[in-house]
């Protein structure tokens, strides 16, 4: 047997973690990870909440169900930040203490957009995103 097995089409069990997703609307997915989240199931992750971009224009990652997020998880969130801007995703994070932790450290300037729960969250992702600064040449 797999060390993922599924549960049901919209939650998997990962070694020592579950994801599930919920879509308050048709476009928009809320991403859960209960247990622990390290190198053992990170890449299952990053699939597992990445697997329907094609539909999803808002997603977000909800870990505040995490007890452990080992240095591994920063790495994930980094791949997703740039898979959601490639894919155009609006999306937002809700870290639980662990989690929050280690952004401390690792994200000390909070480049990822993180948010104290799922309700903030889905207000965050529902505004417009701020536009991307362009280089514009001087008029000569």
């Amino acid at each position: 047997m797999s060390s993922t097995q599924t549960a049901s089409p919209d939650q998997i069990d990962a070694r020592t973690a579950r994801f599930e997703t919920t879509r308050p609307e048709a476009s928009t997915a809320v991403v859960v990870a209960h247990g622990e989240l390290d190198a053992a199931n990170v890449d299952e992750f990053i699939d597992y909440a990445l697997r329907r971009r094609a539909d999803t224009d808002r997603l977000i990652i909800d870990l505040s169900g995490l007890a452990f997020f080992a240095t591994a998880g920063f790495t994930a969130l980094h791949t997703l930040n740039v898979q959601c801007v490639s894919a155009q995703i609006r999306w937002a994070l809700v870290p639980s203490p662990a989690v929050h932790r280690l952004l401390r450290i690792c994200d000390p300037d909070a480049v990822l957009p993180t948010c104290a729960d799922v309700d903030e969250a889905l207000a965050a992702v529902q505004t417009d995103q701020p536009r991307l600064l362009q280089l514009v040449p001087e008029p000569s």
